[in-house]
């Protein structure tokens, strides 16, 4: 028969699982641990000290609270150890409401840990079963015109080492749609020639002059091998001959692709503020961001015929789902093809 586990322990015991068994990023992993020390302190409140004293009524309850609603139970329906659903706040109160994403991820975190101690064996019963999520509104991506884009990239044009490698980073990020985390976390050796050498940087110049691909570490460690085209290329060339021989003399030392001017290997905030400034240089009125680079590239090669499949490839999409919403991000495309596809459109 299953003991007590705290919700420290179960955590613990979880984090370390899916650490190992999937191979989680670090980013993910300390989002699963957030979540789960919220819902500790949540049923700490309640005094619950036992994940065994869970029932699917509790997390219900804890959904309720994260939906920014007040103590849904009917009165006399308190069981012991487990107080009122507001926590020492007025009766009736609501929390600031959470976006219903935030909830299904919090939720999907702590059903997760439960259904693993579960099937452990160390909780007598499955606490997550029955308890729903909100829906969640389908949130069209942000992307950039084709000439916003070109007026970005077209922002970083200067001579020095930071100007080099800040117009190689956007050429990159445009040109392959990899995530701010793929991108700074790249090795030289990371650069390929074609899809299984990866000695370009060796002969930069020649190398790249018409492109070549990226070996791409994703989430949960996956690798894929996107390309680039001839202007990303041309644009790395000149960083690597030109910018970041100088810029590693000045650190220790790195393997890393992308480097301040110290010589360390960028961080994915100093990313940012490279974009935000350019940006700022285009006299951009549209947000700017890495992820609306990304954005950017799925919907300029959707908009240009590719697949969806061959899209979600090199976005590293697991679910197609998530790749088709670029589908339907702009009503200029949706008009075009309306105006050239029906016969009483005009």
């Amino acid at each position: 028969m299953a003991s007590g586990i705290g919700p420290g322990s179960g955590s613990a015991r979880y984090l370390r699982h899916v650490a190992i068994e999937r191979g989680l990023s670090e980013n993910t992993l300390a989002a699963y641990e957030r979540d789960l020390a919220a819902y500790a302190a949540w049923l700490a409140e309640r005094g619950i000290d036992d994940l065994s004293r869970v029932e699917p009524e509790t997390l219900a309850e804890y959904v309720a609270e994260l939906n920014g609603g007040p103590d849904t139970r009917t009165p006399g329906s308190e069981r012991p150890g487990l107080p009122s659903a507001s926590g020492g706040r007025p009766e009736g109160e609501a929390q600031p409401r959470l976006s219903p994403s935030t909830i299904s991820r919090r939720l999907s975190t702590v059903r997760g840990m439960h259904r693993f101690l579960y099937e452990e064996g160390l909780l007598p019963g499955f606490a997550g079963s029955g308890v729903r999520t909100p829906k969640k509104g389908r949130r069209l991506p942000k992307a950039l015109s084709t000439g916003q884009v070109e007026a970005l990239l077209g922002a970083v044009d200067g001579d020095d080492p930071v100007s080099l490698r800040d117009r190689a980073l956007l050429e990159l990020l445009y040109a392959s749609g990899a995530r701010v985390s793929e991108i700074t976390s790249l090795d030289l050796d990371d650069l390929l020639s074609d899809a299984a050498q990866g000695d370009a940087w060796v002969d930069p110049v020649r190398r790249l002059e018409d492109g070549g691909f990226l070996r791409v570490t994703g989430k949960g460690s996956k690798q894929r091998i996107v390309p680039y085209g001839g202007f990303a290329g041309r644009a790395l060339a000149a960083y690597l001959v030109r910018a970041r021989p100088d810029m590693v003399e000045r650190g220790r030392g790195t393997p890393a692709l992308f480097v301040g001017p110290r010589g360390a290997r960028m961080s994915r905030q100093s990313v940012w503020l490279s974009i935000r400034a350019a940006a700022e240089r285009a006299e951009l009125v549209a947000e700017c961001s890495p992820h609306t680079l990304r954005h950017s590239f799925a919907t300029h090669l959707l908009a240009g015929g590719a697949d969806v499949r061959t899209v979600q490839e090199l976005l590293g999409h697991s679910s197609v789902t998530t790749t088709q919403i670029y589908t339907q991000v702009t009503a200029d495309t949706l008009r075009e093809h309306y105006l050239l596809s029906h016969p009483r459109a005009r």
